[in-house]
């Protein structure tokens, strides 16, 4: 495995993290055991993966807690989040988190979200619950603060253009794939900048991941005249880049986009296949892909920023 620093936090992290929701939730709602689910986990463990993200909605954190006994807890770096539909008060923060640690059987969380912000209820968490925070990091609770967008509802992050306003925010979880790459200057340019740690989630979902699904894709993307037709083959939209010195298939494509994006540190990836995990770890650590190809996609994709690829 290889490692890089998370923005100003400065804690080591793997470039491959273990995303425990997802739709898949490392196989809880795709048929696994409980025990086949922490075998996963103590899978990309041993290999190396120290990064673990679950969320309390995702119903993960337990599996997590019993996955990480046996390896040395200041080694790893565990993300975990709080949900922030409804009306979030202080005192649900407390409860949530004190019940996310006794789940994970932990006495800190290396970094704790706002889970799935957005942007009309930003205000009101900046104002009313980042202090409760800042008291938990304060108490030695939680290590560094952090804040995800809800991607699908906001496919141009409106939210997180938003959040980058204050500098409260250590980590944030953005939202980047091939087809939308438009985080790549409203967000990710202002994250170097200000040295924050970032997470890429859907870096694969269904789109990169089901031909049928991806042709579903195009055909918005068109239609929305966000893609030009005449620079894409719509039998096969990305056939281009499996070759012989390119990438092995598209989801091995996909990891290694967003691998080799400036600006990212973890890229997460969520299954509760074993063999998925094994193959997506050899596509973190292969080379980036060839400049020709990087160089198509971001022609081709240019102007996309309506679909998250789900």
């Amino acid at each position: 495995m290889e490692y890089t620093t998370l923005g100003r936090t400065g804690l080591n992290v793997s470039i491959l993290g273990l995303g425990c929701g997802g739709p898949s939730r490392i196989g809880q709602n795709t048929g696994n055991t409980e025990e086949q689910s922490i075998a996963i986990a103590k899978y990309a463990l041993k290999s190396g993966i120290n990064f673990i993200d679950t969320a309390e909605v995702y119903r993960t954190e337990n599996i997590v807690g019993k996955a990480i006994k046996g390896f040395k807890r200041e080694t790893l770096v565990i993300s975990t989040k709080k949900s922030t539909w409804g009306t979030l008060k202080p005192k649900d923060v407390l409860k949530s988190l004190d019940r996310s640690l006794k789940n994970l059987d932990t006495d800190y969380v290396d970094i704790y979200h706002l889970h799935g912000v957005i942007l009309q209820d930003y205000d009101y968490l900046f104002s009313e619950i980042v202090p409760i925070l800042l008291e938990l990091r304060d108490q030695g609770k939680i290590r560094y603060i952090g804040i995800t967008e809800r991607f699908n509802p906001d496919p141009n992050h409106s939210m997180l253009e938003r959040a980058l306003q204050d500098d409260i925010w250590d980590v944030m979880m953005v939202g980047f794939n091939i087809l939308n790459q438009s985080a790549r200057q409203s967000i990710l340019a202002k994250t170097i900048e200000k040295n924050i740690g970032v997470l890429i989630m859907f870096a694969v979902r269904l789109a990169l991941s089901r031909p049928k699904r991806l042709k579903e894709c195009i055909d918005e993307l068109i239609e929305k005249k966000q893609l030009n037709p005449n620079e894409i083959d719509r039998s096969d939209p990305l056939g281009f880049l499996t070759h012989e010195g390119g990438a092995v298939n598209l989801v091995d494509a996909a990891y290694r986009f967003c691998r080799s994006e400036p600006g990212t540190h973890v890229i997460l990836s969520g299954t509760g296949n074993l063999d998925h995990i094994k193959a997506n770890i050899e596509s973190i650590l292969r080379p980036s892909l060839p400049e020709n190809d990087l160089t198509k996609l971001k022609s081709i994709f240019r102007n996309v920023d309506s679909i998250s690829g789900q």
